[in-house]
């Protein structure tokens, strides 16, 4: 296994050299090279390690140097603060990750996720920093868009609350409606899960999954995704979308991915920590909640120069969400409920009566807390709603619609659409250039599935 040390001058030299000698024998690797991290302490002039050393302005820009030049399979940091502190750690891992390598120091191992190559389709992962960031919302976007404009996907999605066999729902066959999820709570499905409500509200195919668990870089501890994928491979699509879950990472290697991230988010779970892997391993990052009062102009300017100083190349489209229902509410007197924090939900209302013409007269952004949510519901009886309006998240089917149902009132379904912030358009244009890209490799026999090493 061919390794690289980290080393750096607050060491005396003859330590550091038996260090890397005796971390060859114990491990059966062999060094190929040394990132000189800093410090000037103990070094002297003509130190020779015994390898070649490669330096930078900084610890990170000596690894990310040392790794560019020389083919590695193993980090070996010997390294200490001073010199190296935790964000520098996490930023070293996020390039060893990245580029296919192991991390390992004296009380910690770190891997990269392993991404199967199974399937054989140009394919496409949407991948976020956390829950709740709007990676759902995107990846049934993009799979509208790509409906389209001629590209026949299909979607794969890793929720945690997905079948213990992968389902297929041909919502491009199909309306999947309140009366489809009803039944299918019925028998014991998560009918809120990410599957049907990609089906139901982008009229695509889908591959519903389960996973279990998530790593640092986002590898789920158990999933059935793969298996999930040679399903795909299967249905006569002409493109798979893999929708990640909170953090983690469908285990597939793919042609391309996008990275979903909040605004709202403390910035260092977006360029820090193993925040910085997904940067490396994504195409494109979609900025979402940039908008007061999540995020005023100001903080996503700091993150979007954040996110340069990671990947100066990663193009960065700040985002809205904008309700989107599926179905006619004009002239209807409805109860939105969402997921929405309640510092947007006024914002929102006030879209859905502008852009549709409906009279908001109740609304609720508590379908994640059943207890809470069954306290709104109860509180909108004597408002005269008319209709239910809601997002397919977390209680929307077993209160929401199951409410609706027995008040005999219709309930229609409400996805979000990502809008891009003045300033900052071409969010379209730089979804279907992705899927272009993927697709024109995948035809030139160039595969181009993003796996480690390739960044």
């Amino acid at each position: 296994m061919r390794a690289l040390f980290l080393i750096d001058g607050e060491h005396y030299p003859p330590v550091v050299f038996e260090a890397m000698k005796s971390v060859e024998e114990s491990l059966g690797v062999r060094g190929v090279a040394a990132a000189f991290l800093g410090g000037t302490e103990k070094l002297k002039e003509g130190t020779d390690y015994g390898l070649p050393l490669v330096g930078g302005d900084d610890p990170v820009s000596a690894v990310e140097r040392a790794l560019r030049e020389y083919e590695v399979e193993l980090v070996v940091d010997l390294s200490d603060e001073p010199v190296v502190g935790y964000r520098e750690r996490m930023r070293i891992a996020s390039l060893t990750l990245a580029a296919g390598a192991r991390y390992r120091g004296s009380d910690f191992d770190l891997w990269p996720p392993e991404y199967h190559e199974v399937s054989t389709k140009p394919s496409l992962a949407v991948i976020g920093t956390g829950k709740r960031v709007g990676k759902t919302a995107v990846s049934g976007y993009l799979a509208r868009l790509l409906s389209g404009n001629g590209f026949a996907p299909g979607v794969v999605s890793m929720g945690r609350g997905g079948p213990a066999k992968p389902e297929v729902i041909r919502g491009d066959e199909m309306e999947v409606g309140s009366g489809y999820l009803l039944e299918a709570l019925g028998k014991g499905a998560h009918a809120a899960s990410d599957y049907y409500e990609t089906a139901a509200l982008s009229r695509v195919v889908t591959v519903g999954c389960r996973r279990c668990g998530g790593g640092l870089a986002g590898e789920p501890f158990i999933s059935n995704v793969l298996e999930g994928a040679r399903l795909a491979n299967t249905l006569e699509t002409g493109i798979t979308v893999f929708d990640g879950s909170g953090a983690a990472v469908p285990p597939v290697a793919v042609g391309g991915r996008v990275l979903v991230a909040g605004a709202n988010q403390d910035p260092e779970y977006i360029t820090g920590f193993l925040g910085a892997y997904r940067l490396l391993v994504s195409d494109l990052l979609l900025l979402t909640m940039s908008e007061e009062p999540m995020a005023g102009a100001e903080r996503v300017e700091g993150i979007v120069e954040a996110v340069r100083g990671v990947r100066p190349d990663l193009r960065v489209i700040p985002t809205v969400f904008r309700p989107r229902p599926v179905g006619e509410i004009g002239g209807l007197k409805v109860a939105y409920v969402s997921t929405a924090p309640e510092a947007v939900l006024e914002v929102l209302s006030r879209h859905l009566e502008e852009r549709y013409g409906c009279e908001v007269v109740a609304v609720s952004g508590r379908l994640s807390d059943r207890k809470e949510l069954a306290r709104d519901l109860e509180g909108m009886r004597d408002l005269g709603v008319e209709a239910y309006l809601t997002e397919i998240k977390a209680a929307a089917v077993d209160m929401v619609t199951r409410r609706g149902a027995e008040e005999e009132k219709p309930v229609l379904y409400c996805d979000n659409d990502p809008v891009a912030v003045e300033g900052y358009g071409g969010l379209d244009a730089s979804l279907l250039g992705l899927a272009e890209e993927v697709v024109a490799r995948f035809r030139g026999g160039l595969g181009g599935p993003v796996v480690p090493g390739s960044v």
